[in-house]
């Protein structure tokens, strides 16, 4: 499985984007593909096309939610990473690619890099 970053999906959206590629080499290699609830928060909050929302909500119809037992592992991850307040978010959503054992897609890796000592996987 696959857990989309906010910024990777925004990426993907955009044809012929090295991030619309990889997105479909997965698609087409039948990797389950997610996002988490504070992604897709994130991805609402714009600015996007209509189009891009129809596109996201085909994608993803029903995001993965953010579960106590994650708000556990992401205060865990801010607090070992350097509690850098810009970080909670991104911690958030490593903490829901991590429960659920998905390998995370994003952009922007150096959000992400400091979470691969806690167990996350980039994609």
């Amino acid at each position: 499985m696959i857990h989309l970053d906010t910024n990777f999906l925004i990426q993907a959206l955009v044809p012929t984007s090295a991030a619309e590629a990889k997105l479909q080499t997965w698609k087409k290699d039948g990797e389950a593909l997610a996002i988490s609830s504070i992604a897709w928060s994130e991805f609402l909050c714009g600015p996007l096309t209509h189009n891009d929302e129809t596109l996201a909500q085909i994608l993803f119809p029903e995001p993965e939610p953010f579960l106590a037992s994650d708000a556990q592992i992401a205060a865990e991850l801010f607090n070992a990473t350097g509690r850098r307040s810009r970080s909670l978010a991104d911690c958030q959503i490593a903490a829901v690619a991590r429960r659920c054992r998905a390998r995370m897609a994003t952009s922007n890796e150096s959000d992400f890099t400091p979470f691969q000592s806690q167990g996350l996987l980039l994609a």
